[in-house]
């Protein structure tokens, strides 16, 4: 017989000694969890500040975009004006100092407009009296359009002007004469001061920034300003020297070049100004609120401390009860909501998610642009059909031709609809009419092929006649069911026609469509 050893009451493990190691793994894990906590929030702090930072980036972008193209596009105009009419008449001089001072004084950005000859004299400007042997030559945009032959715009450094002493930035343009030689410059200013008030309206921390910069790294704006600064490179930077080569627009942690503070820089530059954007909020206050954060978050583990013991076991019995009753509910909720947006009779979508659909995917087409294709169908002598085989074989015939619509349409976006009795619907996103003609051709030859016998068709076999259309403005949205008129109207057209066909619906917005008249059967 082997030897038992005896059980030994000094080998067993103490209930105290369970209890105290219980006690150190929650200890553990919840301090654990307090500094995984503790760097997720500082993670998400600091993530959340990179998208605002970012989006304060492109909001200066969008402005300064948005600011250089509309001074531009009166140079433009001028230019087109001195270069069409000519300012070889003191009337017409006098028509453009008048047209030049009323812009002026109506667009908010503006200095000034200006015309000089191929000497660089003053010929007209938005200013009431022209300085006497007022001379622009030796400006750098005279110089650079002197010395260059292309018609785009010129956005120079900042200066200050001779006739108001203000800070300004210079955008100009050539001007040619007849024969495409050098006949002068256009030049717009745009006020230091109007950027400056508009930055200022943020509200940033104390130590945050707004730049405005040239793509050579020229300071043409900064928020704080401080006129010294305007007119100095930080070319030398991070941002001009190492990020902005490898991407237009991006964010980063960064000591400035300037103060030395450390701040999540964002930057964007331009696509048509050669001008780059930086919007930055110093380290220090983006994560304040983290590190005062700390501390409470700190006294709330102690309480979780205490309260794990008394009522952790309770709380996962009750977790793991809602969880399974959450799921059931998700369940039961999600089979409901697909009966209520599937046609039961062939199991494609029904009117209900159509509704919902619809205008969705209007909004969608309209922000992107593109365009909006919708195709009607209605089963040709439908009700014969009926008449002849039968209500049975007619939910068959719907079934089979619905499946037929849906071999069809091979985009993921795409949806086939029973609109309601023989009635298809088909959306199609990003869809010109073109696509949507070829679209309703094939499935008008698919239906034809399941050569279903139909003795009350003048075809012998059940056919499909479709309507198609396709909506294209990028104005004001239809409302969803104009979109439909229209192309049942392009339906009805089909069916006067003969039948077993497509008819295109009109090229134009869906907004006002005409009556599709009565209903085929």
């Amino acid at each position: 017989m082997p030897n038992v050893r005896p059980f030994s009451p000094a080998g067993r493990t103490s209930p105290l000694t369970v209890a105290l190691l219980l006690i150190g793994v929650v200890v553990s894990s919840l301090v654990g969890l307090d500094i995984w906590q503790s760097w997720t929030s500082r993670n998400q702090a600091l993530t959340a500040a990179q998208n605002n930072v970012s989006n304060l980036a492109r909001s200066v972008a969008e402005h300064a975009s948005h600011t250089f193209e509309e001074a531009d596009t009166l140079l433009v105009g001028m230019v087109e004006r001195v270069q069409v009419d000519g300012l070889g008449t003191s009337e017409k001089r006098l028509r453009l100092h008048r047209l030049m001072k009323r812009l002026t004084g109506s667009v908010e950005q503006l200095h000034g407009l200006f015309i000089y000859d191929r000497e660089g004299n003053w010929l007209v400007s938005s200013t009431d009296a022209i300085p006497p042997n007022a001379n622009n030559a030796d400006r750098d945009y005279f110089i650079y359009h002197r010395t260059h032959a292309d018609s785009g715009s010129h956005l120079g450094p900042v200066i200050r002007s001779r006739s108001t002493g203000d800070l300004i930035i210079t955008l100009s343009r050539r001007i040619d004469d007849s024969e495409g030689r050098f006949a002068g410059v256009a030049l717009a200013t745009l006020k230091v001061d109007y950027f400056r008030r508009f930055y200022n309206a943020y509200t940033l921390d104390p130590n945050g920034v707004i730049n405005l910069v040239m793509a050579d790294g020229t300071i043409l704006v900064r928020r704080p300003f401080d006129e010294k600064l305007i007119g100095t490179s930080i070319a030398k930077g991070v941002v001009f020297s190492q990020l902005l080569p490898k991407a237009s627009a991006g964010t980063q942690m960064l000591p400035s070049v300037i103060d030395g503070v450390e701040r999540l820089y964002a930057y964007r530059a331009l696509s048509r100004y050669p001008v780059v954007v930086m919007a930055a909020e110093s380290k220090d206050f983006l994560l304040s609120q983290w590190r005062s954060n700390l501390l409470r978050m700190a006294a709330v583990i102690l309480l979780l401390l205490c309260a794990t013991g008394l009522f952790g076991a309770l709380l996962i019995r009750q977790i793991r009860q809602t969880t399974q009753t959450e799921a059931e509910l998700r369940n039961a909720h999600a089979a409901l909501e697909l009966m209520a947006m599937q046609d039961s009779l062939t199991g494609l979508a029904n009117r209900r998610q159509l509704d919902q659909a619809l205008p969705q995917e209007i909004g969608r087409a309209r922000r992107a642009g593109r365009p909006l294709g919708i195709i009607m169908l209605d089963i040709d002598h439908f009700k014969a059909f009926n008449d002849i085989h039968g209500h049975p074989a007619g939910d068959a015939c719907i079934r089979d031709v619905g499946q037929a619509v849906l071999g069809c349409v091979g985009r993921s976006g795409d949806l086939v609809v029973r609109y309601g009795g023989e009635e298809l619907l088909v959306l199609l996103p990003e869809c010109e009419l073109s696509g949507a003609i070829r679209v309703a051709e094939r499935i008008v030859e698919a239906v034809q092929g399941l050569n279903i016998a139909h003795s009350g068709s003048p075809y012998g076999r059940v056919t499909l006649s479709a309507g198609a259309h396709a909506w294209l403005e990028q104005t004001l949205p239809p409302r969803p069911q104009a979109l439909v008129e229209a192309a049942d109207a392009a339906l009805y057209r089909a069916k006067a026609l003969g039948r077993n066909q497509v008819f295109p619906g009109p090229r134009s917005s869906a907004s006002a469509s005409a009556s599709p008249g009565p209903q085929p059967g």
